[in-house]
């Protein structure tokens, strides 16, 4: 099992962060009609309630946009991701289709307002997995996006370097077809409030639509690490 470690810097700049991470094995696919169904709901339903200059005030995002500030990052031009998933629902661009994990991971997203790390646990170097600020000059690969500066970004690393930032994940790690473990981190820079009720909605959609097994929840802060039974 996988482990979160926070640093002193990110202590500092969110002290209320709560993170909660789901490991489980899991069963990928290409798509999956039922979850589209859902997804298609929430987004009409996004289009007919929330306008683009609200998305940045929506509780989980703006304080997730407060840490960027806070660590020396311009929150708009490296949105948090389910910032920019939310406005380009609301563009009508629709949702972009990758697999059935990111799929249920970006829908679970969009509905709480969590920026959510999905990675394939077996490409994760070593046990634990620290939480920190991004250097000058990392080298980071962000999903679809190329060579990303992370200075300035919460980014969480393994043995070997980053794997994932609320903006984008690392190639490295990512999720493909062949993910049979999966790691989640549902990163709660507003507190606690909501996150375990997020939490276990994803792991129902999980059980549903990804056949997970094994299923185990973990709540960390910075001052203590609780598992959580389903």
């Amino acid at each position: 099992m996988i482990h979160i470690l926070l640093s002193p810097e990110i202590i500092q700049a969110c002290p209320d962060l709560h993170i909660l991470t789901i490991s489980c094995n899991v069963t990928n696919s290409s798509s999956n009609e039922k979850l589209w169904k859902k997804i298609h709901a929430l987004e009409k339903e996004l289009q007919q309630t929330l306008k683009t200059e609200d998305i940045n005030k929506l509780e989980k995002i703006r304080a997730t946009r407060q840490v960027y500030k806070k660590l020396g990052k311009d929150p708009n031009r490296y949105r948090p991701s389910s910032e920019a998933l939310l406005r380009r629902i609301i563009k009508g661009y629709g949702l972009y289709q990758v697999d059935t994990l990111v799929d249920l991971i970006n829908y679970v997203s969009m509905l709480s307002g969590y920026s959510i790390g999905g990675f394939d646990a077996e490409k994760i170097e070593g046990d634990k997995v620290t939480l920190g600020v991004g250097r000058a000059g990392e080298l980071y690969h962000g999903i679809g996006r190329g060579e990303l500066n992370i200075e300035g970004l919460p980014v969480y690393r393994d043995n070997q370097g980053g794997i994932g930032t609320p903006t984008s994940d690392e190639e490295r790690t990512k999720i493909n077809p062949e993910t049979q473990k999966l790691f989640m981190v549902i990163n709660g820079y507003a507190g606690a409030a909501g996150l375990e009720e997020s939490g276990r909605l994803a792991a129902d959609l999980l059980k549903e639509y990804a056949k997970a097994t094994s299923i185990e929840l973990t709540l960390y802060t910075s001052t203590s690490c609780e598992n959580i039974g389903l």
